[in-house]
């Protein structure tokens, strides 16, 4: 297997300068394509301070709010397939200029709008964009990305999501003063107008010109964010997938029922799934509204959330410098641990009589519970899907598994106010508890790990993997890398590897309990909280 690729030592001035250039360019790129991150954060997060006073103008029921929260998600969910599509059909920065458009037209129309049923359809439009940035946005820095910073710049995406999201609560409390929710939904319009210009400075990614026969300009692409002696190296290893991929008969979706790419895709839509069904979004887009039934003001409500966004900033910029040192797979167990005790802790506090100081506790396991999501949940869980697809399908089938996490979303916006009504916020916590606890059992089983790797590395790996298994090969060289989690299967693998065999169970196939050796091969993998460097 090829060695991931590494950053060099500069060797004098003129490389210094060079490796400077390279550092200002990948900076350059995560700062504006990341722009489509903050939109997805803002226009998700501005509803929470407009819907108090949307709920007078239009005088809506609690089935109203959901349907209004809930139409962005539904178009993002048809705007994520949309994006994967589109991106692999006329390439990641094409597909990120459509979207910002939409981002212009839908804030602008949402802004505007004169009634209920024209609101719903502005914001399913908007939802469009924000489906499409949310594939295509992570899915261009994974590919244009260093390997040994992948992990770190791609969780700039997220931290833009967050960031875009505490934006929106700063302008919400503001505003709110004076009532002026069109404001608050209009001026996401800035930002999109801001991703929509920078756009045209960037270039698309090496992966896609390659994948399209443009190899020269694949290389001046590389040549600009890597070390100039790794350049052939890693233009070799892209067209090496390339071609293994060209050796398929079948594409597009078809590809999607080859075995070992399908079970990768079951483990996508599950951690897709995991992201959304713990309750992150009923919080997210929820807050004032949770935070008024225990008998804050609205005003004070608004304003409250704001520290729900701080502290979403700094944990995912903590989660951002752990991703790369700790491992994927890691984070996402500690993550779901840390979200469970502290949604048990969350429905119990609602048991309490009224005061401002359940308002301030309730308050306080909130952002605790972020701070557990957002540091590792919503980190690793982004990052992952845009690394563990192979380049053929990596777009349609990041974009699949997107539109089921939309999906999910959509249905968790829809329910939360009626079950506010129905079962209070402590049973509904407790529910959102009792998913934390089963997403921990699924990412044990299923997780995969792909830290440190070049992503032609982990496609070359899984592949090699899976030819061992066609021809009845059982445990020996790729297969026997992995280390076995408690259950005996093979657990935190690299990349998909560890997805593909624990999916095994799902399709039916016998486990394997032989002892593991160690696995000389120079990846890094993480059993029952230890680091073996094999």
């Amino acid at each position: 297997m090829a060695t991931p690729t590494s950053q060099v030592a500069p060797a004098g001035p003129r490389e210094s300068a060079r490796t400077r250039s390279a550092k200002r360019f990948i900076v350059g790129i995560a700062a504006i394509a990341a722009l489509g991150g903050a939109l997805f954060g803002y226009d998700t997060g501005v509803i929470s301070g407009a819907l108090p006073f949307m709920e007078g103008h239009f005088g809506l029921t609690s089935l109203g709010e959901g349907i209004i929260t809930s139409a962005l998600l539904i178009g993002a969910a048809f705007g994520s397939l949309i994006g994967g599509r589109m991106s692999d059909a006329l390439g990641r920065r094409n597909s990120l200029l459509w979207a910002g458009s939409v981002f212009i037209g839908g804030a602008l129309a949402v802004a505007l709008s004169p009634s209920v049923p024209f609101m719903t359809v502005a914001r399913f439009v908007l939802g469009l964009a924000v489906g499409s940035a949310s594939v295509i946005t992570p899915l261009y820095l994974s590919e244009i990305a260093p390997p040994h910073i992948r992990g770190r710049l791609v969780s700039f995406n997220s931290l833009m999501i967050v960031s875009g999201q505490l934006l929106a609560y700063l302008i919400n409390a503001v505003l709110a003063h004076w009532a002026a929710w069109r404001w608050m939904l209009g001026l996401a319009a800035l930002p999109a107008v801001a991703l929509f210009v920078g756009l045209f400075f960037l270039p698309d990614t090496p992966r896609w010109y390659i994948s399209k026969g443009r190899p020269d300009e694949a290389a001046r692409v590389l040549h600009r964010t890597l070390p100039a002696e790794d350049v052939p190296a890693e233009l070799a290893r892209i067209d090496r997938a390339r071609a293994l991929e060209a050796d398929a008969r079948r594409g597009g979706w078809q590809q999607l029922r080859t075995p070992w790419i399908r079970r990768l895709l079951l483990v996508g839509i599950g951690l897709a799934a995991v992201q959304q069904i713990t309750g992150v979004n009923a919080v997210v887009y929820f807050a004032p509204k949770i935070l008024a039934s225990t008998g804050l003001g609205t005003g004070a409500s608004i304003t409250a959330t704001i520290a729900v966004g701080v502290i979403s900033v700094l944990a995912t910029a903590i989660g951002m410098s752990l991703i790369d040192r700790v491992g994927r797979r890691p984070m996402l167990l500690t993550g779901l641990a840390g979200m469970a005790v502290s949604l048990a802790l969350l429905g119990a506090s609602f048991r309490l009589p009224h005061s401002t100081a359940v308002s301030f506790l309730v308050l306080g396991l909130m952002v605790l519970y972020m701070a557990f999501m957002q540091a590792t949940l919503n980190t690793g869980v982004w990052l992952l899907l845009a690394e563990m697809f192979p380049l053929k399908v990596r777009g349609l089938a990041m974009g699949a598994a997107v539109f089921v996490m939309w999906l999910v979303n959509f249905a968790v916006a829809l329910a939360f106010p009626l079950l506010l009504d129905a079962v209070g916020a402590g049973t509904t916590f407790w529910f959102f508890g009792v998913m934390c606890v089963l997403s921990l059992v699924f990412c044990k089983r299923y997780a995969p790990e792909t830290k440190g790797l070049a992503l032609e590395d982990l496609e070359h790996e899984l592949r090699k993997r899976r030819r061992a298994r066609r021809n009845g090969i059982q445990r020996d060289g790729a297969e026997r890398t992995g280390l076995r989690g408690a259950d005996g299967e093979l657990a935190g693998e690299p990349m998909a590897t560890g997805a593909a065999t624990g999916v095994r169970k799902v399709m039916g196939r016998r486990r394997n309990r032989e002892p593991l050796p160690r696995r000389q091969n120079g990846w890094n993998h993480i059993q029952r909280g230890k680091r073996w460097n094999s």
